[in-house]
């Protein structure tokens, strides 16, 4: 048996090490026939002996495995985003703000090219890959390991001399040729193209049928290595050493000893990124040094030692043909203006938005206008300018509707608000279906079965009209209807009943109620503890809650004075769903005796959730940002300036690590 698990062994390695040689060095060894008949033996073994099963072997490539859902993991180091700068002065800036801190005229920057994909944090243990989150908010993002088991160029096993346990963080993206091919193979079969490619990308990571993700043209760059331990001295020999481990590695980064060779690299390649077969949209910098990187630390949003430059943003002209306009489920109406397609960053655009009536004046649009158009972001598609040479007595200046135009009622405007408002809130039908579709969405309620399409589709059937009438729908409602199978109709009813399960502030997020976005939900189901309690308070109870304000207080009010939204609530309280929030542990002591804790900075010993923990189980409480009502910064190494500044104006105790432990009476 021992022989046989060698032979089993051997032919892995064999295919892993092909893989590595054809996927990430281009450089095969064996003939394609060849190493598909060395991955149908190994198939064959492993279904033959299911005992020697290995979760990191290389028939998983092919996929196979089904999700139904995508389980949220908190990451063990944050995934932040990068502060962006757009000259060679706002790159001096920040090289000016890092020699304050670290005071060394030599410093060394790396290079790269910043992908247009999709962010991924890879975990290995052991030179195996048992992990793979996407980056989500940057503290929490989805675990999608079996689809990117599939990915050619991501190793699912590593070679050489590597550190036991680590992280590392890439970009999946798809190329352009592959980009092309398959919309070619779509058009072909009558379906609509993809918009572009790394939409296209981030969606594949999502795919429920991993073999469906298998057949997705996905590659990955990695670099940035993530570790507690301390293995290497700098980003590039980080890089290099990965190169050898397996990993894809870009070879277009580069070491630069000064910000003169830094522009150099990003002028090049300004200048050659169209030829590449991948979209960028700029470049990264980053101070070589680990351990200037880990003394500069991160702001709240961004690390200090890396910045992106991001490239001037193309733009296109086109003709405006109209404009329509949108209903939110707020009552919010946003004009959206309607192109001639135009081909814009890889993506064909046909509309972009105009925000409110005084962006529409501010740019004097006209029907049949020339405008130029860009975008946001490199996401988002906006009108910057009017080709005015152009403009001829076929363009119409365009006047701001005055009715609703679903259900055309007046519109209102405040005058302190530049958004116009329909105020028919409970008769207007983008309004009712947006809240029942906000309801239903992932960060609420998350209701799997259920999608914006199919709530539109139970609204003009008549068997919805609110977010409680979704618990009483039946089988019999739901299979005349169009798309409506069997198994999507059970998918509904799965997700429904697992809805139930969802805690309390999520629902109340959920209700939509107005700035009740998820950290106020949150604030607020701790504070009253259960929604009983929450309706019967006033303003000025609401008020005394830290970071809730007179307006997102006078709406809650609002919202629970409308008897139609109470009645709701009864009706979704009796179907099951949470309206109390769990208790939490009880605190050990009142050592702390209900003082107030802002953390900030790093710390050697104790992680910011383990220093939580400690404050709330000793009878204090944890706040998100310094103010009047805060009694403790608790700081470690690398404070932001403005938390000190904030401190020293609101005469707060700043303590270490040390003082907060003698308050506890323990030793560390």
């Amino acid at each position: 048996m021992n022989l046989l698990l060698e032979k089993i062994e051997k032919l892995r390695d064999e295919l892993h090490f092909h893989n590595y040689n054809y996927y990430v060095l281009d450089k095969p060894l064996i003939s394609d026939y060849d190493f598909d008949m060395k991955l149908k033996d190994l198939i064959n073994l492993e279904k033959k002996y299911p005992q020697f099963y290995d979760n990191n072997s290389p028939t998983l490539r092919v996929g196979g495995s089904i999700t139904k859902s995508f389980d949220s993991v908190k990451h063990d180091f944050p995934m932040y985003s990068l502060d962006n700068s757009y000259s060679k002065n706002d790159l001096e800036d920040w090289n000016d703000r890092i020699f304050k801190n670290i005071g060394d005229d030599n410093l060394q920057f790396l290079c790269e090219l910043k992908f247009d994909g999709v962010s991924i944090n890879l975990t290995y243990k052991n030179g195996r890959l048992i992990k793979a989150v996407t980056r989500g908010d940057g503290i929490e993002g989805d675990d999608v390991t079996e689809n990117i088991k599939t990915i050619k160029t991501i190793p699912l096993k590593l070679k050489g001399f590597y550190p036991q346990n680590f992280q590392i963080r890439g970009e999946i993206i798809i190329e352009k040729n592959d980009f092309l091919k398959m919309n070619e193979i779509r058009l072909k079969q009558g379906l609509d193209p993809y918009m572009n490619p790394r939409n296209t990308a981030s969606g594949s990571l999502k795919l429920q049928d991993s073999s469906e993700a298998a057949k997705r043209p996905l590659k990955c760059f990695l670099y940035q290595i993530v570790s507690n331990e301390e293995n290497y001295k700098t980003q590039h020999n980080y890089l290099k050493n990965a190169l050898d481990w397996g990993f894809n590695i870009s070879k277009t980064y580069k070491l630069c000893n000064n910000l003169n060779q830094v522009m150099s690299y990003i002028n090049h390649w300004d200048q050659k990124r169209h030829l590449l077969n991948y979209e960028i949209d700029g470049i990264v910098v980053k101070v070589n040094d680990i351990n200037y990187q880990k003394e500069l630390g991160f702001t709240s949003k961004y690390p200090r030692w890396s910045i992106a430059y991001k490239y001037k943003t193309e733009q296109v002209y086109t003709r405006l043909k109209s404009v329509s306009y949108q209903v939110g489920r707020t009552g919010a109406v946003t004009p959206v203006a309607n192109l001639d397609p135009v081909l814009l960053g890889g993506t064909y655009v046909k509309r972009a938005s105009l925000h409110n009536e005084d962006q529409i004046n501010k740019l004097d649009l006209h029907v049949n206008d020339i405008v130029n158009i860009e975008k946001g972001g490199e996401i988002i598609p906006k009108i910057v300018g009017v080709d005015l040479e152009k403009r001829n007595f076929e363009c119409d200046k365009i006047k701001f509707i005055e009715n609703c135009p679903s259900c055309f009622k007046i519109l209102s405007r405040n005058e302190s608000e530049s958004q116009h408002y329909c105020l028919n809130f409970k008769n207007c039908p983008p309004q009712i279906t947006g809240r029942i579709q906000h309801f239903i969405s992932r960060k609420a309620m998350d209701i799997n079965g259920l999608g914006n399409e199919t709530i539109d589709l139970l609204y003009q059937s008549g068997l919805i009209s609110n977010c409680a009438d979704l618990y009483d729908l039946k089988r019999d409602d739901l299979l005349p209807l169009e798309r409506m199978a069997n198994k999507s109709v059970d998918n509904i009813f799965i997700g429904l009943e697992e809805s139930k399960k969802i805690p309390f502030e999520r629902v109340l997020f959920a209700l939509g109620i107005r700035y009740v976005g998820q950290t106020v939900a949150k604030k607020i189901a701790i504070a009253f503890k259960s929604m009983d309690n929450l309706k019967t308070k006033k303003i000025e109870d609401l008020i005394l809650v830290d970071e809730i304000g007179s307006r997102i207080s006078e709406s809650i009010v609002d919202f629970f004075q409308d008897e139609e939204n109470c009645y709701m609530i009864d009706r979704l309280k009796s179907l099951g769903l949470q309206f109390e929030i769990k208790p939490d542990k009880k605190p050990l002591n009142n050592l702390l005796n209900g003082d107030s804790f802002v953390i900030s900075g790093v710390f050697e010993n104790y992680s910011r959730d383990q220093l939580k923990k400690m404050i709330e189980l000793n009878g204090g409480k944890i706040l998100s940002s310094i103010s009047s009502k805060t009694n403790y910064l608790l700081g470690g190494n690398n404070i932001g300036p403005s938390k000190l500044l904030k401190v020293e104006k609101l005469k707060i105790p700043l303590i270490d690590i040390d003082s907060f432990i003698n308050m506890l009476k323990i030793k560390p």
